[in-house]
């Protein structure tokens, strides 16, 4: 059993300390009230049952809670107000500086909450304990000054979650569209040095590398660049290489058709470097939040602006492909899965027929998903019905990070905007709470549903509040030279926080939970469905009311949850006990989705979450779980086919592991180990997290620093959909 302090530390539950502190209390008070040592004995003993009897682990609030009713029930009362009077003191401690025992437990790497709360980040690292340090203080200034106190409560009793609130203190933003094609050809400025348009390809791959890593440092979210902006430079090489050749052969007669397939192969190795470039350099780069950037890569041929861009597109999207199948070696020399770039790859009428011109790509597409489980697919098709701008235009765009979409926009001269627009933040309504806090009563869920929204409303209000005024100085590379906008100096990016160029996120978790406790069954079930598609339009009309109102953005977000799927199931627990088939998991289910142990086949599940993706503007992305399918490529063009015509954001999840101890790369295994799970090979029994390397996809992007008990047991729960 284990108990959870307020560090976040886990530590294995030890009756003894119960003893000590209920005789500190006990040696206080006259001898005629005091407890006799069988009965402090019997308060611990029983406290100790209580604990065991939950299933979980235990928060030492909780705990302290326990002996107090304990003690009280021995009528032991005065002993009871010494305890009571101690705990109140530390807790005044405490408040005097609310930071220095997690800030000290991060540093000696023994905080579990701090340590899995992002699968992409070693926390060992000393950029990432900076960060993280940076963080708590953050936080603490949040809680405390930044916040209103109604909604800080209710963030810690996981009845919503204010999302990033470790960078809450700066003026930062979420995710967004990088602009590469401004920067790109127009020129940008890098740490106060000017970077003109590039002159080659290969140039212009490691520009992009850099803008990357600058903009990651100036917001604490996803950003996501497309290929189509780096084609035109494709054709600058081959100007380049062309002209360079002449002056090669000057003299020497060669004919055009040899001219042509030595220029060919010169540009292929451009292209073939200027890939790696971005590759290697995006997990190789470390921003200053002690990770790679958190980027997302498009592939649309469809944004090339003429026939000849739109091959030169396609070599460059071949190139990703093939060298992200591959995949990266790690320290042992083993060729590995990389978390990112995370790639998007549309489908699309040129690409999804076998007759198609560029079908090719899709079955090389098809064959990286089965290894290395990207790209994941945007159909061309359905985003085009779902997308629709003022104008009643149809608009395909990539996400922001892992599911983040923005709205339509189309600017001053009626034409689509989607690169240079953000997030500015998101706050979560946990649904499960709303339901078990209604009791099943219908009348009363709806009643206390509403009080929810608005309480996100008014946490949604501060995230837009805190940046309203910021001046376009404190990130030069986002707000002053292209990324996100060509702002003065001095001047704050209020204009860009209003009618829809940015977004407010209102995310939303555990409906499935939500459903069952209230109908009885899973929303897949034909009766709760209505139910559920009436939540959804619910969260969807209050949007939409707070956008009228105050012409800024609200959208409905299905959030990714990672760490938080464990903080809300242990709040759940705490609040309302363990209740079968709803709190009896260390995790509830991400946004709309279908219960990971739940039966059902990969097209049932995409159709079926189709209808929901369509009632989340604000991001969604539905997933299968399939076996290992790299002997079986029709299978996964078969699912491809199937996410065109039916669903617009799907991904396949596969495994991709490996262990550095005895070489076996089939899938790492999850066991439970004294009330833990641990990763576990197979093949040797190797524990060492150090040495394993094991990708999941866990919120829309794939992780490969493991995660907490609570996302370890939805992994472990998965059932194959194929």
């Amino acid at each position: 059993m284990r108990i959870i302090k307020r560090s976040g530390v886990e530590l294995d539950f030890d009756i003894s300390k119960i003893i000590c502190a209920v005789e500190k209390a006990n040696a206080v008070v006259k001898e005629d009230e005091k407890l006799s040592r069988e009965q402090i004995e019997d308060v611990a003993s029983k406290v100790e049952a209580a604990c065991l009897n939950m299933n979980r682990s235990v928060g030492v609030e909780e705990i302290q809670d326990m002996v107090e009713n304990e003690i009280m029930a021995h009528k032991a009362f005065e002993v009871a107000r010494k305890y009571i009077t101690y705990r109140y003191i530390q807790n005044l401690k405490r408040k005097s500086n609310t930071t220095d025992e997690k800030i000290l437990s991060l540093i000696e790497c023994d905080n579990e909450e701090v340590k899995q709360e992002n699968s992409n980040k070693n926390p060992t690292v000393s950029s990432v304990q900076r960060d993280y340090m940076a963080g708590e203080v953050s936080k603490d200034l949040t809680e405390r000054i930044l916040l209103s106190p109604d909604i800080v409560e209710a963030h810690k009793e996981g009845i919503l979650h204010f999302h990033d609130s470790d960078y809450f203190a700066q003026h930062m933003h979420n995710c967004d569209l990088v602009n590469l094609e401004d920067m790109l050809q127009n020129g940008t400025v890098i740490s106060g040095t000017c970077i003109e348009k590039p002159h080659s390809f290969s140039t212009a791959c490691n520009i992009a590398t850099q803008i990357i890593a600058q903009v990651a440092s100036s917001q604490y979210g996803g950003q996501s660049i497309s290929l189509a902006h780096l084609a035109p430079f494709v054709d600058v090489s081959r100007q380049k290489i062309r002209a360079e050749l002449e002056a090669e052969l000057y003299g020497v007669a060669l004919s055009e058709e040899k001219k042509e397939l030595i220029v060919d192969k010169r540009l292929r190795s451009e292209v073939n470097k200027g890939v790696q470039t971005i590759q290697y350099q995006v997990v190789t780069l470390m921003t200053t939040n002690g990770q790679a950037p958190f980027i997302t890569v498009f592939m649309y041929l469809n944004e090339a602006k003429s026939k000849q861009e739109k091959e030169d597109l396609a070599m460059i999207i071949e190139e990703m492909i093939t060298q992200r199948h591959r995949g990266v070696k790690n320290e042992s020399g083993v060729w590995i899965t990389p978390a990112f770039p995370k790639l998007i790859y549309v489908l699309e009428e040129d690409n999804i027929y076998p007759d198609s011109r560029y079908y090719y790509l899709t079955k090389l597409a098809a064959k990286c998903t089965a290894k290395r489980l990207v790209p994941d697919y945007i159909s061309e098709k359905k985003m085009l019905e779902l997308k629709v701008d003022k104008l009643g235009r149809g608009n395909c765009y990539t996400c922001m990070g892992c599911r983040s979409f923005l709205t339509p926009y189309v600017d001053e001269e009626g034409k689509p905007k989607y690169y240079g627009r953000f997030n500015q933040g998101v706050v979560t309504v946990n649904l499960v709470d709303v339901a078990l806090s209604s009791g099943s009563d219908m009348e009363k869920f709806w009643d206390i549903f509403e009080k929810r929204l608005e309480l996100c409303h008014k946490a949604l209000r501060a995230r837009h509040e805190r940046l309203l005024g910021t001046l376009s100085d404190v990130a030069p590379i986002l707000w002053q030279y292209g990324a996100l906008s060509r702002l003065e100096k001095g001047e704050p990016i209020d204009k860009l926080l209003y009618g829809g160029y940015s977004t407010l996120s209102l995310g939303y978790a555990g409906l499935y939970e939500c459903v069952k406790y209230m109908t009885g069954k899973s929303h897949t079930d034909e009766e709760a469905k209505p139910f559920a598609l009436r939540v959804m339009q619910y969260m969807n009309d209050k949007c939409t009311e707070w956008k009228i109102k105050e012409n800024i953005d609200y959208s409905l977000y299905g959030t990714p949850l990672e760490s938080t799927t464990y903080k809300f199931a242990k709040c759940l627990q705490k609040r309302f006990g363990i209740i079968e088939g709803i709190t009896d998991k260390s995790y509830i289910t991400n946004s709309y989705h279908v219960h990971v142990s739940e039966k059902i086949d990969a097209f049932t599940k995409l159709k079926f979450e189709s209808e929901f993706q369509k009632l989340s503007p604000g991001g969604a992305i539905s997933y299968v779980e399939v076996p290992n399918l790299q002997n079986n490529l029709d299978a996964v063009m078969s699912l491809l086919k199937f996410i065109y015509d039916n669903i617009m954001y799907a991904e396949l999840n596969t495994k991709s592991d490996y262990c550095q101890v005895c070489g076996y790369d089939g899938e790492i295994l999850i066991n439970e180990d004294d009330t833990k799970l641990l990763w576990v090979c197979p093949h040797c029994g190797n524990k060492d997290q150090n040495k394993l390397n094991v990708a999941r996809r866990t919120c829309g992007y794939i992780g490969t620093q493991f995660w907490n008990q609570g996302r370890t047991q939805e992994i472990k729960d998965r059932v194959l959909h194929l």
